[in-house]
């Protein structure tokens, strides 16, 4: 049995009519009659009564018929999901970010990607630069946006966006009411840092412009996300250098000044800069995360 076989069923079944069925399915009517007598012959039963002047279901090929309806049904909804998925319409992704992102490139392009493929659902996790190269490793994620630079060659990765460092005062400092803070004047201030392993580019870009500056920073503090740093620098236990996305937490007792000399602009320190990358695995085939990627790409031009 073919799935012609049935299609003709159902179009006989339908127009109740050899000649008229034929028409529709644009072949001659006996290859038609041969085709029902041989489904017949394998089903066991008979699915018309057939006269001279008329031709009506059986009671088995009425039941029948409603049974392969429903299969037709899935049928077209099975080439319908398909084309879907190979079109990256459908599905499901499992997306990692570092924390700074929820303040600038991710709600934008969360809206973008949901507005063009609305059928895809996303899984997302706050995580570490660190801990989304292991879960990408682990085929535990599909795309992730983290700090660069990125060393291993079995990712695809791309900066997408850049931002200026600011330095976050407790609210009460000697500097929070100047506009402008130099580099050289937090010589002797208590730094609030994240560990280098979990955003190696950015440690080593904030140490490299404090050594430029003429001074090495006194850590006083270590912690992982950027809203506990913000969170300790309100508590007054020390400052910190953020990206300037950072201001869009509103947390009360810290200011943000802008840093002048030496200039943190990331286009100034090639590629490992305040940058944000989208990441994902150089082999990847789904259609779904190849679908992401094109979106990211194209929403990033526009920033």
């Amino acid at each position: 049995m073919e799935l012609r076989h049935l299609r003709y069923f159902v179009t006989l079944a339908e127009e109740l009519h050899f000649g008229k069925a034929a028409e529709r399915l644009h072949i001659a009517q006996p290859p038609l009659s041969q085709q029902i007598r041989q489904l017949e012959k394998e089903l066991g039963f008979e699915l018309f009564y057939r006269t001279k002047r008329n031709v009506r279901l059986t009671e088995a090929g009425q039941v029948f018929l409603g049974e392969v309806q429903q299969i037709m049904r899935q049928l077209q909804q099975a080439i319908q999901v398909g084309r879907q998925t190979s079109r990256g319409e459908i599905g499901q992704l499992v997306v990692g970010f570092v924390s700074s992102a929820a303040y600038n490139i991710l709600p934008t392009i969360l809206r973008t990607f949901r507005s063009h493929v609305p059928g895809v659902s996303i899984e997302l996790h706050e995580l570490t630069t660190d801990q989304q190269l292991k879960w990408l490793r682990e085929g535990r994620m599909d795309v992730g946006f983290l700090r660069p630079p990125v060393e291993d060659n079995k990712f695809s990765c791309e900066t997408i966006f850049q931002e200026p460092l600011m330095v976050a005062l407790p609210e009460a400092h000697l500097l929070a009411n100047q506009s402008d803070i130099y580099w050289r004047s937090l010589a002797n201030e208590p730094f609030i840092l994240f560990p280098r392993i979990l955003a190696p580019g950015l440690y080593d870009l904030i140490i490299s412009l404090c050594q430029q500056a003429g001074f090495s920073p006194k850590v006083v503090q270590e912690a992982i996300q950027m809203q506990t740093i913000v969170s300790l620098v309100a508590a007054e236990m020390g400052i910190a250098i953020v990206p300037a996305s950072l201001q869009n937490l509103q947390r009360i007792g810290v200011v943000y000044k802008t840093l002048q000399e030496p200039s943190p602009k990331v286009g100034l320190v090639a590629d490992v800069g305040v940058a944000i990358a989208m990441i994902w695995r150089k082999n990847e085939t789904s259609p779904t995360v190849l679908r992401l990627v094109e979106i990211v790409k194209q929403t990033a031009q526009q920033w």
